[in-house]
């Protein structure tokens, strides 16, 4: 038998190195690295892989699985894809347990089989919120386990089409001589989580904890095993000025159709409700007029939403100005600010910054350049932008305005709202002609 090589990961971020290191290139923490020894893997029926051509292989016919929630399913790209594991990640408190306890009932209800194993809250804990959601079926089966060999006896004895696990930080397994939520256990834990379910073919969901920066705790390795990724994001708080509490399901790998759609939902009293038409949530409806204030349209997958950029520039009693962004790239922002004092001869060296996208919208794209700029120079000139203008459009080093995919749907979308005056590369050239008639 093979015998299994030794390497140190890092206790704090997980990051693997072949010696042991005094201070991690990846965290940054000091005297965070463990040793291991891998133990060479076996096949536990004997049997041995075999190649085969490519053409050889046959492609099983196999249909998605609706849940019944529209915003999860359009995330998934029309549904569930069976045999497959999914991972969902967010801030604690966000509403994982509550989303996926939510899939579970909407499972049931069509008369699949779910297991729910909650290792980090008892069965009477779990029952409540189930009370809250109005899950009542006879095909939803709790249980409160961490080891992950009595998981696996249970799963036997219901035989289930669905099996959740919240959260994968606190299953163990006991070959693993690790403490319960460490990088080995988690990632030896995903690993035989991903075995059971492709051999026995049943659909996993995982919940997994975030770190601080927003990334999913345990090793990368996780990520990468699993076939879906999906975040729960959002503000915990009213926001906008709409009385929303919202948050918003975001897919960041899907190996079986895209991973650009969002799903966006409202966390009320009896669980997260469906929000189908979010074109004004992120917006204020009586678009007043005030400096610092512009609008934008972004597409997530097919979904078209405005969003309201706010700036305030005012002068700064530092050495260092501060530039501080909300729901924007930090590092874009520092970009577009240097075409402005090129291209528009606006001199910010001596200004504080502060940009924030609101309802908890992050820009991920370009098409949202020209509505940041403009929001601030209209901060700065104290000058508020036209009634009814959206701005639309990336732009480039040059200080010109290009093209954004889905324009047209955009520019379509912000008119059927009331938004007269759109500004977009379709009708200016550089961001020098649209402040100008913007803000003189």
């Amino acid at each position: 038998m093979a015998k299994g090589k030794t390497y140190f990961v890092c206790s704090s971020c997980g990051y693997e190195s072949v010696r042991w290191l005094g201070k991690c290139p990846n965290c940054g923490a000091w005297d965070s690295f463990k040793e291991f020894r891998e133990q060479p893997v076996v096949r536990r029926d004997g049997t041995v892989a075999v190649a085969k051509r490519l053409k050889e292989i046959e492609i099983r016919d196999f249909k998605k699985i609706s849940t019944g929630i529209y915003e999860f399913d359009r995330v998934l790209d029309d549904g569930i894809t069976p045999s497959s594991l999914i991972l969902i990640g967010g801030d604690p408190g966000i509403g994982k347990s509550t989303l996926i306890l939510q899939v579970a009932k909407a499972l049931s209800d069509k008369s699949y089989k779910v297991l729910y194993v909650s290792g980090e809250e008892s069965l009477e804990q779990v029952k409540i919120r189930a009370d809250r959601l109005g899950a009542s079926s006879d095909f939803l089966f709790l249980l409160n386990e961490q080891d992950l060999s009595k998981i696996k006896e249970e799963l036997e004895h219901v035989d289930p089409s669905f099996l959740i696990i919240d959260s994968i930080q606190t299953v163990f397994n006991p070959d693993v001589d690790q403490v319960v939520g460490s990088i080995s256990q988690i990632r030896e834990c995903g690993a035989e989580l991903l075995r059971v379910t492709k051999e026995i073919g049943i659909t996993t969901i995982i919940v997994g904890h975030v770190t601080k920066d927003g990334s999913l705790a345990g090793p990368k390795t996780l990520e990468h095993m699993v076939d879906v990724v999906l975040y729960l994001e959002g503000d915990r708080v009213p926001s906008g000025g709409n009385g929303f509490n919202l948050r918003i399901l975001r897919c960041s790998k899907n190996r079986f159709g895209t991973s650009n759609e969002i799903g966006i939902f409202e966390m009320t009293g009896n669980g997260l409700k469906e929000v189908t038409d979010a074109s004004t949530l992120f917006i204020t409806t009586d678009h007043v007029r005030r400096d610092g204030i512009s609008y934008t349209v972004l597409m997530e997958g097919k979904r078209v939403i405005l969003v309201e950029i706010q700036s305030l520039v005012l002068p700064t009693f530092f050495a260092v100005p501060q530039r501080v962004a909300t729901g924007f790239d930090t590092k874009r922002l520092y970009m577009l600010l240097a075409v402005v004092e090129k291209f528009a001869g606006i001199n910010l060296r001596g200004m504080d910054i502060f940009l924030n996208v609101t309802g908890g919208i992050r820009i991920q794209d370009s098409s949202g350049d020209l509505a940041v700029i403009a929001s601030i120079v209209s901060s700065y000139r104290k000058r508020p932008l036209p009634e009814n203008s959206v701005f639309v459009g990336e732009v480039g080093l040059g200080g010109e305005i290009r093209k954004v995919p889905g324009i047209t749907k955009r520019i379509e979308e912000a008119k059927r709202l009331g938004f007269t005056n759109v500004y977009s590369p379709l009708e200016y050239n550089s961001i020098e002609e649209v402040l100008r008639i913007c803000l003189g």
